[in-house]
C-alpha cells in the first residue's frame, strides 16, 4: 500500500571563517568609488596576469553589485556583507557547470513553446509555454492547465527540449488538456495559437549525446526513495536521455520517479541491501514478500540487473559550513535568497537563509540546479533577496500585509497562480504551511485546486494557452476610459474623494466610475456611500475580515445575488476566486483581465470598497 511507504569563485574576502548568527547591515551607497579604487590597485599588481586572475576580478565585481532593500537610500552588496561578517563565499570551483555563471544570455521569451518534463510526473513530457523570464530562469506553464502548476527551471535545464524532440527521439508527448494524442500536431497548434517555437539553439543540453555505460532501459537496481530516504526499493531503468536515466520504483506511483546519472548516491546495484545489512522494500502487491529473491524476481520479470561496474561513485564535494551562496527558496521558487551552508554530509548541504530562523533550513543535493555561487543573480540579471534584518524578523512587514515575520507578502503557498498574499493561510512561511510540500491536487486528477488559499491573482505575467496577450500595465486605455467616467468628486478637509456611483435603468447600466481615496469614510462622503448601500443591499454590514474567510463557492453565491452579475459567475469559478483574492481585485482586473462588462464590474468593485469601508467603520467604533 502506498500509504505505508509514505508513513515510514575562488574569491576570498577577509577571513575564511564566518561568525555564525552575526548580522551586518551596510549601506553600499558608493560602489563606483570602491570599484575605481580596486581597479587602480589591481593595475599595479596584475598587469599581464593570466586569464584566470582577470576572471576572478570579474567575479569580484559581481560581489560589489548593490541590491536595494528597505528605504530608498539603503542598499546591500555581497562584498561588504562578506567583509563585515568575516565570511567567505563558496568558491566558484565547487559548483557544477549548470550551477555556475552561465556563458550565454537567456534567449527564451514569454510565449515561446517547447517540450519538457513534468517535475511532479518525471516520466511525462508535456507541451509547455514560457510564462515568465527572470535572469537565467524561466517559468513554464502547462498548456490548457491552471497556472497553479507553473514551475521554474534554469534556461540550461536538461529537462526542457525543443518542439519536435519527443517525436524525433521516440518519446510520448502529452498534449494540452482536452486534446487527444492523435489529434495533436505541433505545426497546426503553433499556427492556431499564433505562437513561436523556442529556437533549438536555446537548448544547451541538446549538444550532449553521451550514453551512461552499462545502463539500459528495463534493467533492475536498488534505489533510495528521495521523498522517503529511509526506503531502499526495487527499481527499474525506464527511460534514458543523454547521460541521464529515469529510475522507477516497481509497482509504485510514477510520481516517485527521478532522473539521475551513474554517479547518483541514490542508486545501488542488485544485492546491495543484502551486502550492507539494509532492508530492501519489495514491490507492493508482490506475492510472498517474505521470501523475495532477486534471482526469482529477475526471472519472473524477464529482466536483467544493471551491472555493478555501471555504478560510479560520486566525487566528494568541498562545501564547508559557513560558506555563503545564493539559493532558490524551495517554499517560494520565484525567489533566490542569500544563504549559508550550516551542515554537510556526503552528497548534500544544509541551507540556511540569512536572517531567518533555522526552522526554514533544509537539505539539498550538492549538484542541485537551485544553488549558485555568490554573484550569480548579478551576473544573470535575476533579483536577489538580501538577508532580512532582525527588525523584519520580529515585526510583521507592513509592505505586504502578511503577518508572518520576515515575509513581505510575496509569493503564495499555491504557487504561481498568485503573485502575493496577505494572510497566514496563503503564506509559504506561516506555521500552518511551513511543512507542506503542496496544497494542490494532482494536476492529472481532474480536480480543481482548492479554495483555501488566499492570494493576489497574477495579472500581467500570466500567459494564456492561445495567443498570449501583451503585459498589462495600469496605464493602459481601459483605466483611462474608466477614469473619464468620473462625475462625482467631493472635497473634504482638502482631500479629494473619488466616489463610485452608478444608476440602474431596466437591463442596461449607465456607469459612472470614481477612483476611491485611500480610505473612504462613510461619514465624510455620505451621499455616495448612502447610494451604494441602497443599490447593493446584500453588501450592507459585511466587513472585509468576514469576506476574507469566504470560499470560492461563497464568493460565487454573493456574485449571484448582485443585480445583473449572475452571468459572470462562471468567471469567478474558473478563476477560483476566494474571499481574500476577491478583496484584492481592482477595476482593471475585473474589466481587462476577467472580461467583465463595465456595469457589473462597477457593482462588484463597489462591493469590495464597501466591505473595506465597513471594516474601517467597525474598527472606529471600537
Amino acid at each position: 500500500d502506498e500509504s505505508v511507504k509514505k508513513a515510514h569563485a575562488t574569491i576570498t574576502w577577509a577571513v575564511p571563517t564566518a561568525q555564525e548568527g552575526k548580522m551586518t547591515w551596510l549601506n553600499c551607497v558608493k560602489p563606483p568609488v570602491c570599484i575605481k579604487q580596486e581597479e587602480k590597485d589591481s593595475r599595479k599588481t596584475t598587469r599581464g596576469a593570466p586569464r584566470g586572475r582577470r576572471k576572478r576580478r570579474g567575479d569580484a565585481a559581481l560581489l560589489r553589485h548593490t541590491v536595494p532593500y528597505g528605504g530608498k537610500k539603503k542598499s546591500w552588496c555581497w562584498a561588504s556583507y562578506l567583509e563585515q561578517d568575516k565570511a567567505i563565499a563558496a568558491p566558484t570551483k565547487l559548483f557544477k557547470e549548470h550551477q555556475a555563471f552561465p556563458q550565454s544570455k537567456n534567449g527564451f521569451r514569454v510565449g515561446m513553446k517547447l517540450e519538457g518534463v513534468d517535475p511532479e510526473h518525471p516520466s511525462m513530457y508535456c507541451v509547455l509555454t514560457v510564462a515568465e523570464v527572470s535572469g537565467h530562469r524561466i517559468r513554464l506553464h502547462f498548456d490548457k492547465y491552471s497556472d497553479y502548476y507553473d514551475f521554474w527551471v534554469n534556461s540550461n535545464s536538461a529537462d526542457i527540449h525543443p518542439v519536435g524532440w519527443c517525436e524525433k527521439t521516440g518519446h510520448t508527448l502529452h498534449p494540452p488538456k482536452g486534446l487527444k494524442d492523435e489529434e495533436f500536431s505541433w505545426l497546426s497548434y503553433i499556427k492556431l495559437s499564433k505562437a513561436q517555437a523556442a529556437p533549438k539553439a536555446l537548448f544547451e543540453n541538446q549538444n550532449t549525446t553521451v550514453t551512461p555505460l552499462g545502463f539500459r532501459i528495463g534493467m533492475k537496481l536498488e534505489a533510495i526513495d528521495k521523498k522517503n530516504p529511509s526506503f531502499i526499493c526495487v527499481a527499474t531503468v525506464t527511460d534514458m536521455v543523454d547521460s541521464r536515466f529515469l529510475v522507477h520504483f516497481d509497482n509504485w506511483d510514477e510520481s516517485y520517479d527521478f532522473w539521475c546519472d551513474a554517479t547518483s548516491p541514490y542508486i545501488h546495484p542488485v544485492g546491495w541491501c543484502q551486502d550492507n545489512d539494509r532492508i530492501l522494500t519489495k514491490p507492493p502487491g508482490y506475492p510472498n514478500v517474505k521470501n523475495f529473491s532477486w534471482g526469482k524476481y529477475l526471472e519472473e520479470t524477464h529482466s536483467s540487473p544493471a551491472p555493478a561496474r555501471a555504478f560510479k561513485g560520486k566525487p566528494p564535494h568541498s562545501f564547508q559550513p559557513l560558506m555563503k551562496l545564493e539559493t532558490v527558496d524551495k517554499r517560494n521558487p520565484m525567489l533566490i535568497r542569500v544563504a549559508t551552508v550550516v551542515d554537510t554530509d556526503d552528497h548534500r548541504v544544509q541551507i540556511h537563509f540569512d536572517g531567518w530562523t533555522d526552522e526554514y533550513d533544509y537539505w539539498v543535493d550538492t549538484d542541485s540546479p537551485d544553488i549558485h555561487p555568490a554573484g550569480w543573480c548579478a551576473k544573470t540579471g535575476h533579483p536577489l533577496q538580501p538577508p532580512i534584518s532582525p527588525q523584519e524578523l520580529f515585526e510583521p512587514s507592513e509592505q505586504g500585509g502578511c503577518p508572518t515575520p520576515g515575509c513581505k507578502g510575496v509569493g503564495h503557498i499555491k504557487g504561481a497562480r498568485y503573485s502575493g498574499h496577505h494572510s497566514a493561510v496563503g503564506c509559504p512561511y506561516s506555521d500552518i504551511n511551513i511543512n507542506k510540500d503542496s496544497v494542490l491536487p494532482d494536476r492529472l486528477s481532474g480536480e480543481m485546486p482548492g479554495s483555501g488559499g488566499l492570494g493576489r491573482p497574477r495579472r500581467a505575467e500570466s500567459i494564456p494557452d492561445i495567443n498570449p496577450a501583451p503585459a498589462l500595465t495600469v496605464e493602459e486605455p481601459v483605466e483611462e476610459e474608466m477614469e473619464s467616467e468620473v462625475s462625482c468628486i467631493m472635497e473634504t478637509k482638502g482631500t479629494v474623494l473619488y466616489c463610485l456611483f452608478f444608476v440602474q435603468h431596466f437591463q442596461s447600466v449607465t456607469a459612472r466610475l470614481f477612483m476611491p481615496c485611500t480610505s473612504p469614510s462613510p461619514s465624510s462622503s455620505p451621499f455616495c456611500w448612502d447610494q451604494h448601500s441602497k443599490l447593493l443591499p446584500t453588501v450592507a454590514g459585511i466587513t472585509s475580515s468576514k469576506v476574507a474567510s469566504w470560499t470560492v463557492e461563497e464568493v460565487i453565491e454573493f456574485i449571484q445575488g448582485l443585480p445583473g452579475c449572475k452571468e459572470h459567475v462562471h468567471t469567478f469559478r474558473d478563476e477560483q476566486i476566494d474571499g481574500e483574492a476577491f478583496l484584492l481585485l481592482t477595476q482593471v482586473d475585473l474589466v481587462k483581465i476577467m472580461s467583465i462588462k463595465l456595469g457589473p464590474a462597477i457593482k462588484i468593485y463597489n462591493s469590495v470598497l464597501m466591505f473595506k469601508t465597513a471594516e474601517e467603520s467597525a474598527c472606529n467604533e471600537l
